[in-house]
């Protein structure tokens, strides 16, 4: 292949004592040696062919192409490569990087491709040496060139509208279905699928609109107010019918045309205060009105007094043609005695297409002020003090009023409360309860002494242990034939002085016997001795195991033993 495949032969190491013939490699010995090296470098140049590449036109740029590689058989750096794109018609929308790794070009995307637009590119790619040996520079050109074809293949791509964004005008209070506008999309792909629009709801959250899936016609669904909401910003969606279901969404505009349909009004709602003393022809105020229509050039508000006041003596009106009037006084002096305010009603027309207008109503207050004109008191006050009250006295017949009704109603409430008892007791509750006799003892009016936990817990009542009530040694009955025993006690005595030391000592409660027992049969083996439960009758009962229950029950033993007892003696 012409320079491409000559050889060349040098001495790299062995000079001067060896030469090497160029053109055929034989080696001369200048010297005698016992042995040699022979070293020899190949230049070749990089070998390449024709390459055929791929590329989606859904792929984005800065995405691989594909890659080729040019044949140098050279090693170190002289087998290293460098690759440009020479030509093309693909140069703009393709770019050449080397893999220093694999010594391989790689070719990228550097701009989105179209397949509907064109589907082939064509690029001459060429390769070179990095490093030349100067003095083999005479057998080059150590580079070559290959040719790139590059195909675009379709993909299934989202219709395409045929505008970034639309602006549309729709007038406003125009009747339902007013065409606003049309938006159109296609799909670009080879199959054509139709579409389908949509608006999404959210961009249009009080559905103003609606839009024919098949057309792209938008109209309205109601009059819309201008002065409520001026613009309607939505999105159109354009779904393709068939394939992967892809879709695009476009930005919609729509402007409210204004309407003059409001009328004029006070730009400010304020009191204009005058003076008794107000001489005539002075202007006490300027008023100027406000509109939610918008304006045209060279529009201005026209004001004049309304028909019925027009030939009034108190105040007269200058329309200014700059959307402002000028209120002036036309009689001298004023007296609030005779009347204190003025109600002058002003007609403002705005002159547009068609015209509207309104009457407000200018509040104009008559003041007391000094020589200087300044204003002292514009209140009713003096009236007041005229008729002998002043506001003092006023204040307190006020207060003495809410006084007594405070008291009227306070009355009534008490009049109407009941008082609720304490303990509700159900008809149909024959339960035996201790709460039943919270009184007991201490009489009715002793509700402050009683205290129920006292008589559950005894022992921990107020921080203090209950006394222990003294039993009384009781006669025992005597049975026929036999004699009452010395030592004996009088039970009534015994009551008598147990009722008394409650009475002096201030600090027992009015214990009831139920709280004896509870005190009694603490730590005791024995089950409740309430009388609650007990027989009503003694016939038949055997007493003689309260003999095993201990000392404490001992007397107890003895009083229901006895009868057994005196039977055995006799």
């Amino acid at each position: 292949y012409g320079n491409s495949a000559r050889l060349v032969y040098s001495i790299l190491q062995g000079q001067p004592y060896f030469s090497v013939e160029p053109q055929t490699g034989t080696v001369i010995s200048n010297y005698i040696f016992t042995g040699l090296v022979l070293m020899y470098k190949m230049v070749r140049c990089p070998k390449s062919s024709v390459y055929a590449m791929a590329v989606s036109e859904d792929k984005v740029p800065g995405e691989e192409v594909g890659r080729l590689k040019a044949r140098d058989p050279d090693q170190a750096e002289n087998g290293l490569v460098d690759y440009r794109i020479l030509e093309g018609d693909g140069m703009n929308l393709f770019e050449i990087t080397k893999d220093s790794e694999t010594q391989e070009a790689v070719i990228k995307l550097k701009k989105t491709v179209d397949f509907e637009t064109k589907r082939s590119y064509t690029l001459k790619v060429e390769a070179s040496n990095t490093h030349i040996d100067s003095r083999f520079a005479a057998w080059g050109p150590y580079k070559d060139t290959t040719i790139v074809k590059i195909s675009v293949e379709d993909a299934d791509e989202p219709p395409t509208f045929m505008a970034p964004g639309y602006n549309f005008e729709v007038e406003e209070n125009a009747p339902a279905g007013t065409l606003v506008g049309r938006v159109h999309a296609k799909d670009t792909d080879i199959m054509n699928n139709p579409i389908r629009y949509m608006i999404p709801r959210y961009t249009d959250l009080e559905e103003f609109f609606t839009i024919n899936t098949e057309d792209g016609i938008i109209k309205t669904t109601r009059p819309l107010d201008r002065e409520a909401q001026a613009w309607h910003n939505i999105s159109v969606s354009a779904t393709e019918i068939g394939g992967h279901h892809q879709d695009a969404k476009v930005r919609v505009n729509i402007k409210v045309k204004d309407v003059n349909d409001n009328a004029p009004e006070f730009a400010a709602q304020n009191e204009v205060l005058v003076c008794e003393n107000v001489s005539p022809g002075k202007l006490i105020e300027t008023v100027s009105a406000t509109d939610k229509d918008e304006m045209a050039h060279r529009q201005h508000f026209h004001f004049s007094l309304a028909p019925e006041v027009a030939n009034n003596h108190s105040f007269s009106i200058k329309d200014n043609r700059d959307s402002t009037a000028s209120i002036f006084v036309i009689r001298k002096g004023f007296s609030r005695m005779t009347q204190d305010v003025y109600h002058l009603p002003i007609e403002i027309n705005d002159n547009g297409v068609p015209p509207m207008s309104s009457t407000n109503t200018l509040i104009i207050r008559v003041c007391s002020c000094d020589s200087k004109d300044t204003i002292l008191s514009c209140n009713v006050e003096p009236f007041i003090l005229s008729a002998g009250l002043s506001t003092g006295a006023l204040i307190a017949i006020l207060a003495c009023i809410v006084i007594l009704l405070a008291i009227v109603v306070l009355f009534v409430a008490l009049r109407h409360q009941k008082k609720e008892p304490l303990i509700v007791f159900e008809e149909e509750d024959i339960r035996e309860n201790i709460i039943t006799y919270d009184d007991e003892g201490g009489g009715e009016e002793d509700t402050e002494a009683f205290d129920i936990a006292t008589l559950q817990n005894p022992d921990g009542a107020n921080g203090f242990l209950p006394r222990k009530d003294i039993k009384p040694e009781l006669q025992y009955p005597m049975c026929p034939g036999l004699r009452p025993i010395g030592n004996s006690v009088d039970v009534d005595d015994f009551i008598k002085t147990r009722i008394s030391d409650a009475d002096n000592d201030p600090t027992a409660p009015p214990y009831d016997s139920i709280q004896i027992y509870g005190y009694e049969g603490r730590g005791s083996i024995a089950g409740s001795l309430s009388s609650l439960e007990s027989v009503t009758t003694d016939s038949d009962l055997d007493y003689d195991y309260l003999q095993s229950w201990g000392p404490r029950f001992k007397k107890l033993a003895d009083l229901y033993g006895t009868k057994d007892s005196a039977d055995d003696n006799s």
